[in-house]
């Protein structure tokens, strides 16, 4: 390539670039990206609120579950209580004979 040929790339893309630049430091610009900033912001805000909601549920999901084996485990200790019983009666009952 020519010195000339090089030259002119090198001033167009200074030419570029400062015009690159004026075009994304604009009021225009700024607007735009303010814009595109508060939307995001308003897009997480109603992501979390999802996500509390989803939280809350699983709260709730968690404590009926435990509420659930607590009442289990409780019948399942009065038929060992009855089953207890009832051997010991049933031992004493061939005892006696």
């Amino acid at each position: 390539m020519a010195i000339w040929a090089k030259a002119v790339l090198f001033v167009g893309g200074m030419a570029a670039s400062t015009i690159g630049v004026k075009l994304l430091t604009s009021k225009t610009a700024k607007k735009v990206y303010t814009e595109t900033t508060a939307a995001a912001l308003r897009g997480k805000d109603a992501v979390m609120e999802g996500v509390t909601k989803v939280r809350e549920g699983c709260g709730d999901i968690l404590a009926d579950a435990k509420d659930k084996n607590e009442k289990m485990a409780a019948e399942q200790a009065e038929v060992i209580e009855d089953i207890s019983e009832y051997e010991e009666e049933a031992a004493g009952e061939t005892d006696s004979e």
